[in-house]
């Protein structure tokens, strides 16, 4: 059984498995301590850390709290703002901008608890959002609280805490307009259920912080009615790439030590890898050259898929030679990131390797081209 805040579960054997990704306020139990212990700024009612103390934890400072989020921190103060408020946030952007990090991290700051989850998709249900039932309780007493199974919404109205909504506008409209009367009325009925227990009313911090990508508009577009009920912000691509480059080092160093690599990611494949996405993302192609726009790839080239692609990297260079990463297997890697959506794809990828790689002069840049033949077909 999986106990809150632990970052292991037992298996079958009775053995401890690490998880392989722990929730934010597991991640960063130390931090969200010493800021509580710290916090004497007034904070919103419900709130476990005022939104000065919920900004160092998503941003970073210079007295030990670690830059989690690399965006634009006037993004994070109106995100704080919103949800100290009775409208709903609504995070928009690209995919592999860190939208889900960033509500995660909100989560924690705010409710101690980001686990109040739901994902959207073609399956997810209004269940799945309010609340379902035990059946064999059902048909054994009836309804009651005892068969009642609270599904997020319903927890966090009655615990007063943020409930994160992944992926909102992959749900059917008829299940996002669920929503409505419960971001309104802040309220959820129960009609199976009588007396005090046929209503349940939101406690002071709750909210919903949701997220929506940009490339998923018009496959189920949210009513006016419900846009009326968020605040939305843009969360964007970064800007360098240094500060890019840093981000990937940072968590792929993290990702390559949990799978048993020894190696630290090379810092030269590195950089080729994040100067090939950015190039890649900017529509570097024959036309063009790097930022002209002419080539972009339909797939997502995004710092989440770099990431990827470099732990992909990192682990085949350990375990097939017991070395780091090379140029070389960064090309092996690119073909499953690049050529996802349109076999054009690949073909874009391959003239990007043949006519701008050549343009770059480091060692790591040739070692790159050298390898080109390496693209899958």
């Amino acid at each position: 059984m999986t106990v809150r805040n632990e970052t292991r579960l037992e298996t079958p054997d009775g053995g401890r498995a690490p998880v392989q990704r722990p929730p934010a306020e597991v991640r960063y139990a130390e931090e969200l301590t010493a800021l509580r212990a710290d916090d004497r700024d007034p904070r919103p009612p419900g709130w476990e850390l005022s939104l000065r103390a919920a900004r160092r934890f998503v941003i970073g400072d210079d007295a030990g709290i670690s830059r989690k989020f690399v965006g634009n921190p006037s993004l994070v103060d109106r995100a704080l703002v919103t949800l100290a408020t009775s409208r709903g946030l609504m995070l928009v952007g690209e995919p592999g901008t860190a939208k889900s990090l960033l509500s995660e991290l909100i989560a924690a700051a705010v409710s101690g608890d980001s686990t109040l989850t739901v994902q959207g998709g073609a399956a997810t249900t209004e269940d799945q959002i309010k609340y379902g039932w035990n059946y064999a309780l059902l048909v054994a007493e009836g309804p009651s609280t005892r068969s009642l199974v609270p599904a997020p919404m319903l927890r966090g109205m009655a615990e007063g805490r943020l409930v994160r909504f992944e992926e909102i506008t992959r749900c059917p409209l008829e299940v996002q307009d669920s929503l409505l009367s419960l971001l309104s009325e802040r309220v959820v009925a129960i009609p199976e259920l009588t007396g005090p227990d046929g209503m349940v009313f939101a406690r002071q911090g709750f909210n919903v912080v949701a997220t929506a990508n940009t490339r998923d508009r018009g496959v189920n577009e949210m009513s006016a009615a419900l846009k009326r009920r968020f605040n939305f912000e843009t969360v964007f691509p970064i800007p360098d790439l240094d500060t890019e480059l840093a981000l990937v080092e940072a968590e792929v160093t993290t990702l390559l030590r949990r799978s048993g690599v020894e190696p630290p990611p090379d810092r030269d494949v590195l950089e080729v890898l994040v100067g090939t996405f950015r190039e890649l993302r900017a529509g570097a192609g024959e036309k063009g050259g790097p930022g002209g726009g002419s080539d972009r790839p339909s797939a997502v080239m995004s710092t989440a898929e770099a990431v990827s692609v470099a732990h992909a990297v990192g682990v085949r260079g350990w375990f097939l030679r017991g070395e780091p990463g090379s140029a070389a297997d960064v090309v092996a890697c690119l073909a499953g990131t690049a050529a996802k959506d349109s076999p054009e794809d690949l073909a874009r990828l391959r003239r990007y390797l043949e006519q701008q790689v050549p343009r770059r002069r480091s060692p790591a840049w040739k070692a790159l081209y050298d390898a080109r033949h390496l693209l899958a077909d």
